[in-house]
């Protein structure tokens, strides 16, 4: 077995346990909160929604910090101190007795959360371009796995362990994922030439906004995440309308894996064929494609329509990560592309965190009917923003770093 393809298997089934973990804690956020005093309704439910975006929040300030560390001593080292970081706070989380306490563990496993940008940006730099997609694809498989597993697993073992063990055991699954890291993982460092540039931070940011597409893909990532994150906290509450069955968080939760699972069989494909079309014209088709199912989830009247609805979008969305990862590793230069990945994280934290607030917002004033059709204008919005700038003149990154380089001296 080649050394790439060893580091790609074992980084699958990092980024599976990590992005597990992310979401293992949704099913019993609330009740663990609970267990921690005499509460009321209100405030348990006011801190579950800070103690989950906490971790979002310092994850888009941490990303691109890791990512630019990651480029200048390796993406291993990163790795292993955030995969530990992560199990250290998961850990402590399961003997912890105050919701500020749970709120400050989770604010700092969003500081290490640089694990998933790091792994992609170090399959990237051993991936040749013209397969990218596919291997952005197939490797996006891992982090939807672990997403559309880590409720339900986190849910079983709250139920069969309770929530102490639940933490102690994910803790340990993440501490392996990174012990596989360190005796598994070989980093083929690159040897830099002699004449290649450094560029700082400011020049980095700076060439982001003055090459069109890379500005243009970083925001369609937050419209993409805030499309996908804006139904979420509601899609309980919409099937509730639709069925008069008392298993509704059964039910929810199965309309929620739909997307997943739709998600999970095509990233692939998409990922390839982007290999051989183009990545541009993919993402402004799966764009498309995403608009046209998600708007008819406004007007079904049974929920197995919905559910073959979410299916069919999760089809759609499930291209969207690996296309604009695979974009970024074609435009991006070797020696900035872990800072560009974590900004890319980046932007689809920010679309994390404004998703559920900016559903929630719709459907309090117009109704959760309401969010499908202001959702599927944002992947319209999207899919308008890439179709107009893939028609603009094409610019090299590296020559707009050098630009920038050149005007910040010379000021």
């Amino acid at each position: 077995m080649s050394i790439q393809k060893r580091n790609f298997i074992i980084m699958w089934f990092s980024i599976f346990l990590v992005s597990s973990t992310m979401t293992m804690i949704m099913p019993f956020l609330s009740l663990y909160i609970n267990t921690m005093g005499d509460f009321t309704d209100a405030y348990v439910q006011k801190w579950a929604g800070l103690v989950f975006g906490a971790t979002f929040v310092s994850a888009l300030i941490m990303s691109p910090i890791w990512g630019r560390i990651a480029d200048k001593y390796g993406y291993k080292p990163i790795l292993v101190i955030n995969g530990f970081g992560i199990a250290i706070s998961v850990f402590l989380m399961g003997f912890i007795n105050s919701v500020e306490a749970f709120f400050v563990l989770r604010l700092f496993m969003g500081v290490v959360t640089g694990f998933i940008p790091t792994s992609l940006a170090f399959i990237s730099s051993q991936t040749p371009k013209e397969v990218a997609g596919k291997t952005m694809g197939t490797l996006q498989m891992g982090s939807v796995s672990g997403t559309l597993f880590g409720p339900v697993i986190g849910g079983f073992m709250a139920d069969t362990f309770g929530f102490q063990y639940t933490f102690v055991i994910t803790a340990t699954a993440v501490s392996i994922a990174a012990f596989m890291v360190i005796l598994g993982i070989r980093e083929m460092r690159r040897v830099k030439p002699k004449d290649e540039h450094e560029y700082s931070r400011k020049i980095v940011v700076s060439g982001i906004f003055h090459h069109r597409l890379m500005l243009n893909v970083l925001m369609i990532s937050s419209l993409i995440q805030i499309g996908l994150f804006s139904i979420q906290p509601l899609l309980s509450l919409y099937v509730s309308h639709l069925t008069d069955s008392k298993e509704v968080a059964l039910l929810a939760g199965i309309t929620f894996s739909a997307t997943g699972v739709g998600s999970l069989l095509f990233a692939r494909i998409w990922g390839k064929l982007g290999d051989s079309i183009g990545y541009e014209k993919v993402l402004s088709t799966l764009l498309l494609i995403a608009f046209i199912f998600i708007v008819p989830q406004a007007f079904v009247t049974e929920l197995w329509q919905l559910m073959v609805l979410r299916f069919l979008f999760g089809i759609a969305s499930g291209g969207l990560i690996p296309i604009t990862t695979a974009l970024i590793r074609r435009e991006a230069p070797i020696e900035v592309q872990g800072e560009l990945m974590g900004y890319n994280t980046s932007f689809r934290f920010l679309g994390n965190i404004i998703g559920p607030m900016f559903g929630g917002f719709i459907s309090g004033f117009i109704g959760i009917s309401s969010v499908f059709y202001v959702t599927g204008a944002l992947f319209l919005l999207a899919f308008f923003i890439i179709y107009f700038a893939s028609k603009k003149p094409v610019q090299d990154f590296e020559e707009v770093l050098h630009e920038e380089e050149l005007h910040a001296k010379a000021h």
